[in-house]
């Protein structure tokens, strides 16, 4: 068995090939065994693990592999043919024979450790001999593998098959025991070099050589594991057939555990769906289920063995044990079943009458935790009660590990309980890392500690990174990604709150009921929300909390940046009018009933907003966020044509920022045109919203076409590399009857790959699509951005009114900056005082309206600002601008 030392317990194989496997550089040799009756001859062995030569019983070769006679450097050896050119490089060597591996059965040697006492009192000095192994290989090594039964798993069980002795030198912490003379006392991580040394010193070692490779360790300690000869206890899982599933006989299947078990995973809904393939594939290639520990804590093995005549009995409930006790009882009452009580119980064999006790063993924690779903529901005593709670409706855990742990632990005992499976859906997710992508080590300074990031980042920043990572991905987590997180949910949501809370505070609004008067931007986004509760809700209660997490975050950024940013003016406004209370009702049921659907996730910030935004409008609504009725969806609501219209108004709206930047002009600076492009179906759809897309481009005409000329011109230009060579004096003439012919036809029939044909002097000429050079551009005068859908163009020349007002729009910015800076209130009235240039000053005076009741200015005031002002200079365009602003004792 996989034992380590420092735990001094065995290891299951669930626990390896888990989790427990790492990169170790070992060091290998090359040690000659001398063949008994041929002088001067020997095997050439190789292994990786020294410590096992103390206890070599024999030697494997494959039966059918090709072997060689070796001469080099005076001495005969004996390896694979295959392995030469690894094992002897320099090609130093001369092969005087060739033979099977079977020609070489039974050939006997002398072992490397035969003086030791534990070789000779096991008899495995007279057993050295060679066997056959159809699993040797020439991949590795010399084709010729040193068998040590006491020291491997498959040595051990060549041993049963060929009768071979075992010799088992470590005891439970790895140290030699007596009998294997100046190695005794030897730790076997400290033994590699004295035994190297000592083969050198026999003249045996022929080389050795550093090897590096996945070792098997200890999931706890991370100590090198060493295999060792010790009785355990297995759930057997049946013979392996060797064949898939649906082949598996009825009759063959009562017979199999593993067969059983994987007919019961079936059953299950594996979430992702590849977690039933990992389930079957470890079931079908699982060995016997290892379930004891030599260990003091833990489940105590329930199994007394006779030590006469060997009989076990396994025994199943403490009442059974009371009554088939014949001493130790009264010890044990009273405690748990546990040692070093349970320990005391002796019962009577059986089969001999001897006493018989209970094994030291306690079981694996996965067997423990296989039966929670029996040993937690009152399974024994009350089948009424368990099976209203079994099976269970969920079970999750990291999946890379828990298909052979945990879920299959379940599985197993499940399956020999009922036939059942304990639970009907299986959600596995993927681990948690550190942000560059490995496991988190605190020496490898990525580990974060929950407390430290729930100080830090927030427990609600913590759960939304989960909740927005696919469950079957690796979560790198780290500060820069709950960064990432609150930028893009948490600051929007909570800039959003603090808006609306601001002016409904100053306007003292008061929640109201709904309102016919809603606008299509209302309507849009009231069916994104109940859109948004269908999608929550379906997605809760199929165990995907993913997608209703992007789809919240997409609402989130849908509200903050399109309907707030296009409902502004609607709160800003000062008369209290009905499109002003549609938009305060509008935005609070948004926000209300977002933080129902948030709960779950952030149920923190959702509750802090709640708080503060709902409980302080509604001092009747329950008391917490999470004592609210889950949101149900009004189908009547979701117009799916508005949300459809809506998305090609930001799409266009997106595309025109983008030509925006292209050309280097602020959204700020009014601009005389913007034309949308697109077929006239997406047309028909936009054009209700024409004006919604107007406002947002900062353009005083928008044109909707499917005209490609409006936006467009095309050039078609024959290629005189080719056509000039194809038809020499003809290609001006060429060139000459493309320019007469529609640009536009012509690129359109090349585009599709079509040929045109041309008429020079009588003679028709065919020009293909690969002989011209077809280019499109956007008219003059226009900068255009494109999607597959659309393209938006913008007319980019500035006239010198529009400069003006583009200047009036910074002029804003600044005193809004300047108020901000001075502390003053959203509705604080004030007086403007500026200094400027001529021609900035001729801004103030023609958009004075605009800057005042855009900063709430009773005056705009050319000169000098008075003592106490807040003052500040700016630069606009070039132009200097010294601004003083004066509060009044007057609000909005």
């Amino acid at each position: 068995m996989p034992w380590c030392p420092r735990c001094s317990t065995a290891l299951s194989q669930h626990e390896i090939v888990t989790e427990g496997y790492r990169e170790i550089t070992h060091p290998s040799v090359f040690v000659k065994f001398p063949l008994r009756g041929r002088e001067g001859e020997s095997l050439l062995i190789w292994t990786t693990t020294p410590w096992t030569l103390t206890s070599n019983v024999a030697v494997a070769v494959h039966p059918d592999l090709t072997y060689v006679k070796v001469r080099r450097e005076g001495e005969i050896l004996y390896l694979a043919k295959g392995t030469l050119p690894s094992v002897f490089p320099d090609g130093d060597y001369q092969v005087l024979e060739e033979l099977r591996g079977a020609e070489m059965e039974g050939w006997t040697y002398d072992g490397p450790f035969d003086e030791l006492p534990a070789e000779q009192r096991s008899g495995a000095v007279e057993a050295h001999r060679v066997i056959l192994w159809e699993e040797v290989s020439e991949e590795e090594g010399t084709g010729l593998v040193h068998i040590a039964p006491g020291c491997g798993k498959e040595d051990f069980e060549l041993s049963k098959r060929y009768g071979l002795p075992a010799v088992a030198p470590l005891d439970d912490f790895g140290v030699f025991i007596e009998g294997f003379g100046w190695l005794t006392g030897t730790h076997v991580y400290d033994s590699a070099e004295p035994i190297i040394e000592n083969l050198k010193e026999k003249g045996l070692l022929v080389r050795r050589e550093d090897y590096t490779h996945r070792y098997p360790v200890c999931w706890r300690c991370g100590s090198e594991l060493v295999f060792r000869l010790v009785d355990e206890w297995f759930i057997s899982m049946g013979k392996k057939l060797g064949k898939p599933l649906e082949e598996v006989t009825e009759e063959e299947k009562r017979e199999n555990l593993r067969y059983q078990i994987m007919e019961v995973a079936k059953r299950v809904r594996w979430i992702p769906e590849f977690g039933l393939k990992q389930e079957m594939d470890w079931l079908m290639n699982m060995e016997d289920w290892m379930i004891s520990k030599k260990r003091y804590w833990g489940l105590a093995l329930p199994i007394w063995e006779c030590p006469n005549c060997g009989h076990f009995e396994v025994i199943g409930s403490k009442e059974e044990l009371r009554e088939k006790a014949v001493e130790g009882w009264e010890e044990f009452e009273g405690h748990t079943p546990h040692r070093p009580w349970v320990d005391k119980v002796k019962i009577r064999c059986p089969k001999c009458g001897s006493l018989a006790s209970r094994i030291p063993d306690v079981g694996n924690p996965w067997l423990d935790a296989g039966i929670v779903a029996y040993s937690t529901l009152n399974y024994r005593r009350d089948r009424e009660y368990w099976r209203k709670w079994f099976p269970a409706d969920l079970v999750t855990e990291c999946f890379p590990g828990q298909f052979r742990n945990w879920f299959y632990a379940m599985l197993t005992m499940s399956t020999v309980m009922e036939g059942e499976t304990p639970f009907k859906t299986c959600l596995g997710h993927g681990l948690v890392l550190g942000e560059d992508g490995r496991e988190m080590h605190k020496s490898w300074g990525n580990a974060i500690f929950f407390d430290e990031a729930a100080e830090t980042m927030g427990a609600d920043v913590m759960r939304w990174m989960y909740c927005t990572t696919r469950p079957e991905s690796n979560l790198l987590f780290g500060y820069k990604r709950a960064d990432q997180v609150k930028r893009e949910f948490f600051i929007p949501l909570i800039n959003v709150a603090n808006f609306f809370a601001i002016y409904a505070n100053l306007d003292h609004w008061t929640p109201e009921k709904s309102s016919e008067e809603y606008t299509p931007l209302d309507r849009w986004i009231l069916s994104k929300l109940h859109r948004l509760i269908q999608e929550v809700t379906e997605g809760l209660e199929d165990y995907n909390p993913y997608t209703p997490a992007l789809r919240i975050q997409a609402f989130v950024d849908d509200l903050s940046k399109w309907y707030v940013r296009r409902s502004r003016r609607r709160f800003w406004k000062s008369e209290d009018d009905v499109d002003k209370r549609v938009a305060y009702t509008t935005l609070y049921t948004c926000l209300k009933t977002l933080l129902k659907l948030i709960a779950p996730f952030t149920p923190f910030i959702a509750e802090a907003l709640y708080q503060n935004l709902v409980r302080s409008a509604e001092p009747e609504a329950p008391e917490s966020v999470h004592h609210n009725d889950w949101p149900t969806a009004d189908p009547s609501m979701i117009d799916e044509d508005l949300m459809e219209a809506m998305d090609l108004a930001i799409l266009a709206s997106s595309l025109g920022r983008s030509a925006r930047n292209k050309a280097g002009i602020k959204l700020r600076q009014p601009l005389l045109e913007a034309k949308v492009l697109a077929e006239e179906g997406l047309l028909e759809k936009l054009r209700p919203l024409e004006e919604l897309v107007r406002d947002e481009l900062n353009v005083k005409r928008l044109v909707l076409t499917n005209d490609e000329e409006e936006v467009f011109e095309y050039e078609v230009r024959p290629l005189s590399h080719i056509l000039g060579k194809k038809h020499g004096r003809l290609f001006p003439r060429i060139k000459e009857a493309f320019s007469k012919m529609d640009a536009r036809s012509l690129a359109s029939r090349f585009l599709k790959g079509e040929g045109v044909e041309v008429s020079v002097g009588g003679k028709a000429i065919r020009v293909l699509p690969e002989e011209v050079e077809v280019q499109r551009r956007p008219r003059e005068g226009y900068v255009v951005a494109e999607d597959p859908r659309m393209v938006v163009a913008i007319w980019v020349e500035i006239s010198e009114e529009l400069r003006r007002e583009g200047l009036a729009r910074d002029v804003v910015r600044r005193i809004q900056y300047l108020r901000k800076e001075a502390g003053f209130q959203i509705d604080d009235y004030i007086e403007t005082y500026y200094e400027a240039p001529p021609q900035l000053a001729e801004v103030f005076q023609i958009h004075s309206d605009y800057i005042s009741a855009e900063t709430l200015s009773k005056a705009l005031i050319e000169g000098e600002p008075p003592e106490g002002a807040h003052t500040a200079e700016f630069e606009i365009d070039g132009m200097r601008l010294r601004l003083g602003l004066v509060k009044i004792e007057e609000k909005a």
